[in-house]
């Protein structure tokens, strides 16, 4: 019989065990390994039938196993060493209290997903898992991070697979009382609610859950609950479900919702309010929209209040092809905002505005996320070096008139938080050979440029721990498979041959990520006899152990899963490569340690960053990988290998595959396999094990999530701080009245004559060293010399004579305005580079609160009018 209701029965703990629900609570377990050591002597078999999770754990232990515990002296001794650990860590001064005075009393950190433990499974890929690691890694720094994100009934999807290998879905429920959450309340005791109000009097409620991440709040949106209609209860049903105005209810609910249950939480909690608020890529970005109308509340009028929202914001970029970036049917937006909808005060109108795609080629119809996201921060960054350069190009247009470099998006490359990701076994290592101290240090805060104390790892020791660690990746490997046959229909006899797949012996190489087309699942098999050989090779063997999830409306993903299953099915190679369904946190914990190789080739450039290669080399895994994200940035020979790229313009994209593909084969089989089977008389690949020791000392600190929010705090979090605070009500309306009138004047803008005097040859030609003496005339309209900045803009030209790696210098006003009300700007040039060479003029706004020249997307340069000096050329 089945039951109609479902709900949990949770454990009295006896007094002396009552700290264990305080140690399971915090998150903290989910990459404190004493703490996890700890609950599995609470019932090692429990532990392990609970996936690892405490919450689950103490719902199902016996109260005779409690009672034992509770008597029991040395399991009392460790329960208190643990509880007094934690209570250290949550309260103890880290890296942020360290810091000079100034830092943000809070920051609110927004994501649509979060991959903290598979205990709660509220992620889909590499966005959650950077949320995830980004909140750890604050709490191991002591950054008063508050994170903000929604409660998925279904999460994203189970996978598994067909008998012919084709990916289904299932979308388990998730009962929050069965998840390490807790439901914020008010003093009470009723929970604390959200409202959003919705076209046709309807309203959106939600519930706001909270996980403990170490120091970190979790505030989680769920609308399950019953004061909603049918509809509206479903709003938090799936990650990334439904149709275009469930996405949209989704966002505005992370948004708008997020906010008003962040100041909840920080009236209920005594909490900071934030002073900045990050934006993990467009999803949230409606949380600007509600601060404006806070402020709007206040008596600040629409553009004052964007002002002052725009100061203390941050928008974190993850896509570089437009497809990635969330866009809604401007009616559809319209019907949800002013006075009907959300916002009531606030301009539909501007809110539209925010999010119209203006450049060259934008759909006026449609109103982009990741648009109104850069529109309303003041400080946007990319992933990745590279992505950085990839989102300069492609926002572009949002800053008519400047070149992609001086877009006002910087770069921060991601981290990973190492103590998720490191294997316990190479921790132990480096607790035994440099204290537990400096271990941990150097995994969560990462301030060294290297980790030399690798160099005193015996060769000996890193070669047994890699063959330990890929041995307990042979045995997953088999449990899942096995598990996974069994799911698609086949009999235990039909089994025998999974205990011969794999060997701890062979060199393994790992390929897991989602797969959408352009991470290129099934490039491996593009000649699968080559692949074969590759994989029988008699003296130089290769396996492969391979997982991802296509995304349950994508066809075209599951068609490759598919391919690859069916190959790795093939009785001829089903023990050299293995395709494994429902790839999580919980088996990429294993796979990454396991491997001695992992495999990325994407289209370059877009992956953003790509950090499961990141996690692979903190456990001396090596990356093959096409130089895309972060290898692209931080690749070198000394620790792994780089698939050469075929990505001319016009290259046809089938071409590009079979030369990439065969470029892959030739690295394997004539680089990589003979470099791991090179071996001393002894059996130790010497230089193997010196690519390993080279990737732990020189990749292992740059990886580090622990770097990567540091960054963000001295790069973005600070100046946003300081930028929120000096932006009072009446400095906001000062500012914002500034910029009205520079747009307004700034059609009169121009440069009317240019003068240069130089010592040059005939030819046209000047000596480095030289100098030019610049007289530049020009019209400001209405505006004052206070209100611009005349710069000379000069570099190394090319052909077409566009100026390269740009040098600026600001040109200063020479006296008052003529009869005619021009003014005249004066400055020298040093000719300090040889070669072909130009220079320019512009005239840019100017104001000391604006956190870029090219904030207002605002210049004026020489037209072909100006005259012949606009320009000179010196070749």
């Amino acid at each position: 019989m089945k039951a109609i209701r479902r709900f949990t029965v949770r454990p009295v703990l006896p007094e002396p065990l009552r700290p264990l629900g305080e140690l399971a609570r915090n998150l903290r377990w989910s990459w404190h390994a004493g703490t996890k050591d700890l609950f599995r002597a609470v019932d090692p078999e429990g532990f392990q039938a609970a996936g690892g999770d405490p919450v689950r754990l103490l719902g199902t232990v016996p109260a005779a196993r409690l009672a034992e515990l509770a008597a029991d002296p040395g399991f009392l001794r460790a329960l208190t060493e643990a509880a007094d650990g934690l209570d250290t860590y949550l309260h103890g001064p880290r890296w942020y209290q360290e810091q000079p005075a100034g830092l943000p009393a809070a920051i609110g950190y927004f994501s649509p997903e979060f991959g903290v433990t598979a205990a709660l499974p509220q992620y889909s890929g590499g966005l959650g898992i950077l949320a995830g690691d980004h909140l750890k890694a604050a709490s191991d720094l002591g950054v008063p991070l508050i994170g903000v994100g929604l409660l998925y009934r279904h999460g994203y999807f189970r996978q598994s697979l067909s008998r012919e290998g084709w990916q289904q879905e299932h979308y388990p429920v998730l009962d929050p009382d069965e998840l390490p959450v807790t439901l914020l309340c008010e003093a009470d005791g009723s929970p604390c609610r959200v409202t959003l109000t919705l076209p046709g009097g309807r309203s959106l409620h939600a519930h706001i859950w909270q996980a403990q991440v170490g120091r970190v709040p979790l505030l989680m949106l769920d609308s399950d609950v019953e004061e909603n209609e049918p509809g509206e209860r479903a709003v938090t049903d799936r990650l990334y479900g439904g149709g275009s105005e469930h996405r949209l209810l989704q966002e505005m609910l992370l948004g708008i919702g997020g906010v008003r249950a962040l100041r909840s939480y920080c009236r209920i909690t005594g909490h900071p309010d934030p002073e900045v608020f990050h934006t993990n890529e467009g999803h949230a970005g409606f949380l600007g929209l509600e601060r404006i109308r806070e402020l709007a509340g206040a008596g600040l009028d629409f553009d004052a209040a964007l002002e002052s929202v725009r100061a203390g914001t941050v928008f974190t970029t993850h896509t570089p092809v437009p497809a990635g970036i969330d866009r809604f049917d401007r009616d559809l937006v319209a019907r949800h905002f002013g006075d009907d909808g959300e916002l009531p005060g606030v301009d539909a109108g501007r809110v539209l505005q925010l999010g119209r795609e203006t450049y060259p080629g934008g759909e006026p119809r449609l109103f982009n996320m990741a648009v109104m996201g850069l529109r309303l921060a003041q400080r946007a960054n990319g992933v990745s070096t590279l992505h950085g350069a990839v989102s300069r190009e492609m926002f572009a247009g949002l800053w008519p008139g400047f070149d992609p470099d001086e877009v006002p998006i910087t770069s921060i490359t991601n981290g990973v938080h190492a103590p998720t990701w490191v294997a316990p076994e190479l921790t132990r290592t480096a607790v035994r050979r440099i204290g537990a101290e400096r271990t941990e240090h150097a995994l969560s805060v990462g301030v060294a440029d290297r980790w030399d104390a690798v160099a005193d790892f015996p060769d000996a020791e890193i070669w047994e721990l890699r063959r330990t660690l890929r041995e307990q990746l042979v045995g997953e490997v088999r449990t899942r498979l096995r598990a996974s046959w069994r799911g698609r229909g086949a009999s235990e006899a039909e089994l025998g041959w999974i205990d011969g797949v794999l060997d701890p012996g062979v060199l393994t190489i790992g390929f897991a990520r989602r797969v959408p087309s352009y991470k290129r699942l099934t490039l491996m098999l593009r000649d699968r006899d080559r692949l074969t050989e590759l994989l029988l090779h008699p003296d130089r063997p290769i396996q492969i152990v391979v997982a991802g999830k296509a995304h349950p409306a994508d066809d075209g993903g599951k068609r490759l899963v598919q391919e690859l299953v069916r190959f790795a099915d093939d009785p001829r190679v089903r023990h050299r490569i293995v395709f494994l369904p429902d790839y999580g946190m919980a088996m990429a914990e294993r796979l990454y340690p396991g491997c001695d190789v992992w495999l990325n080739n994407p289209l370059r450039p877009l992956e953003a960053c790509g950090t499961s290669g990141m996690k692979a080399a903190l456990n001396g895994c090596l990356n093959l990988s096409v130089l895309d994200g972060w290898w692209d940035e931080w690749f070198e020979p000394d620790f792994g290998w780089a698939i050469p790229t075929a990505d001319g313009s016009g290259m046809d994209e089938d071409r590009r595959d079979e030369l990439e593909s065969a470029a892959l084969y030739s690295l394997i089989e004539d680089r990589v396999a003979p470099r791991f089977y090179d071996r001393t008389a002894g059996g130790l690949p010497e230089r193997w094990v010196g690519m390993v020791r080279s990737t732990l000392a020189t990749l292992g600190p740059k990886v580090l999530a622990g770097r990567m929010v540091r960054e963000y705090v001295e790069r973005l979090y600070a100046p946003a701080a300081l930028a929120h605070r000096s932006l009072g009500p009446d400095t906001a309306r000062e500012l914002a009245g500034w910029k009205t009138r520079v747009r307004t004047a700034w059609p009169e803008v121009h440069v009317d004559h240019v003068e240069a005097v130089a010592a040059t040859a005939a030819d046209g030609t000047a000596e480095l060293g030289s100098t030019l003496s610049l007289r530049v005339q020009v019209a400001l309209g209405g505006l004052g010399p206070d209100d611009v900045e005349v710069q000379a803009v000069s570099g190394r030209v090319d052909e077409q004579d566009r100026i390269a790696e740009a040098r600026t210098v600001a040109l200063k006003p020479a006296g008052g305005p003529d009869l005619d009300g021009r003014r005249l700007y004066e400055g020298p040039l040093a000719l300090d580079r040889t070669g072909p060479y130009g220079y320019t003029v512009r005239i840019l706004p100017a104001h000391h609160l604006l956190a870029s020249a090219a904030e207002l997307g605002l210049v004026a340069a020489p037209t072909a009018a100006t005259g012949e000096g606009a320009g000179v050329l010196l070749r």
